[in-house]
């Protein structure tokens, strides 16, 4: 049995879906966990870009099995769009690679409608920076027990009932009415009955057979709604221990968990982010660094890596180990600055603060480090790495206090090195 969990370290965007393909080419299975499309993972085959929102990583595979599970919220219409996309790519999923959990949430029009009216009624200083997708509004009817899930979908009248059920506001009903968005979806179910499957069971059955199994994530840890920076998170759990939920499955199956960190500190949207760079240095992460969001395209907020977080993210997700990525950014800086604290009301602070007042008024402690000149894309020997390179990695996982495993130097699939047993 190997069951391995791959989750962000930070605000998401560190890389997931590049080090979860690089990693499914060893595994049977890939299952995401939680999240919707409000995420995305950009991988690089040779000249191809795939850029997935719900369909795991693992899918570009032939030979790998894909899930869907039960924790995560589906818009059909994406999903359907999304498996074109592939098609039109060259990668055919059928319903023999593709199993998608029929208890899974749907995203109805109603969920986007909401989403969008409640950012724009908040005020500047309030603003989440919500996707407009249709998550978080999801979610809340799946918690107030009002939810429609896929299974739904292939039963018009009682679709019917429960959209009735809703009180809709007016405005919503005005562009679209409850008859036609029933015939929609009702027709979006069908297109995807292929695919719905008892996703717990098929799981939980693979692990008795001894397959090998990656659960995926999207977003990151700072980004869980429980253990994030509240109120600026998503509206589900990233961490490790939701993919037990998430996917129908016993704690006691899981075998590792991965934690994917970006070598400096990247977020989209609001909230504090106390290694923030708003000058030229910023610029040049997010130029470099290509730091652009995957589904929005919004540009991310760019800053040094912050150890603190990174400490907070391995102890809630109990991580094994520490996949690096975009180290190759780096390159050129002739100092790198690691936040190793924070000074806050006169006081040093070495955990993360859980009071978002405290974490958004706290002012970094920064260790420097010397930088490289050297570009390292091309390398895939760590001993070929420029000496401070290789420092820098130490140094990060002796902070850690756990093993870098996997170094990403690049988007492609061959920009990676491998460390194994030399950490």
């Amino acid at each position: 049995m190997s069951v391995k969990i791959i989750v962000g370290t930070q605000w998401g965007d560190e890389g997931k879906g590049k080090i979860t393909d690089m990693l499914a080419e060893q595994v049977d299975l890939v299952v995401r966990y939680q999240g919707g499309n409000n995420a995305g993972h950009t991988v690089v085959v040779g000249p191809n870009t795939f850029k997935l929102h719900l369909i795991p990583s693992g899918i570009l595979y032939e030979s790998v099995q894909c899930v869907i599970g039960n924790g995560v919220v589906v818009d059909p219409e994406i999903l359907l769009e999304e498996l074109g996309r592939l098609k039109e790519q060259g990668v055919h999923v059928t319903p023999d690679r593709l199993k998608i959990s029929t208890i899974a949430h749907v995203i109805l029009p109603y969920h986007k409608f909401l989403d969008s009216q409640q950012e724009e009624g908040r005020s500047a200083g309030d603003k989440i920076g919500t996707t407009g997708r249709g998550i978080g509004p999801a979610y809340t009817d799946k918690i107030s027990r009002t939810g429609v899930r896929l299974l739904d979908l292939l039963d018009k009248e009682g679709l019917k009932k429960k959209c009735e059920a809703h009180n809709w506001p007016q405005a919503f009903q005005d562009r679209l009415s409850i008859d036609d968005m029933v015939d929609q979806y009702f027709e979006l179910g069908q297109r995807l009955a292929p695919f719905l499957e008892d996703t717990s069971l098929f799981v939980n059955d693979a692990i008795q057979a001894g397959k090998r199994i990656i659960m995926e994530g999207a977003q990151g840890t700072l980004l869980d709604v429980d253990h994030g920076t509240y109120p600026f998170v998503t509206s589900s759990n990233p961490i490790a221990g939701a993919a037990c939920v998430g996917a129908g499955i016993g704690p006691h199956k899981i075998d590792q968990v991965i934690g994917v960190t970006k070598a400096y500190s990247t977020r989209v949207g609001e909230g504090p982010f106390p290694t923030e760079e708003h000058a030229e240095m910023g610029e040049y992460l997010r130029d470099k660094g290509c730091e652009y969001g995957t589904t929005t395209e919004r540009p991310r907020r760019c800053g040094w890596l912050d150890m603190v977080v990174l400490r907070y993210a391995i102890r809630v997700n109990g991580l094994t180990e520490i996949c690096l990525t975009k180290l190759d950014v780096l390159d050129g800086l002739k100092k790198i600055k690691v936040c190793t604290g924070y000074k806050w009301n006169g006081e040093t602070i070495k955990h993360f603060p859980l009071d978002p007042k405290v974490f958004g008024e706290s002012e970094p402690i920064y260790d420097e480090v010397p930088g490289w000149d050297e570009d390292i894309s091309g390398i895939t020997d760590f001993d070929k790495l420029p000496v401070n390179a290789k420092n820098y990695i130490k140094y990060v996982s002796n902070l850690a206090g756990i093993p870098i495993s996997m170094i990403s130097v690049g988007s492609k699939r061959s920009q990676t090195i491998h460390l194994l047993e030399r950490h």
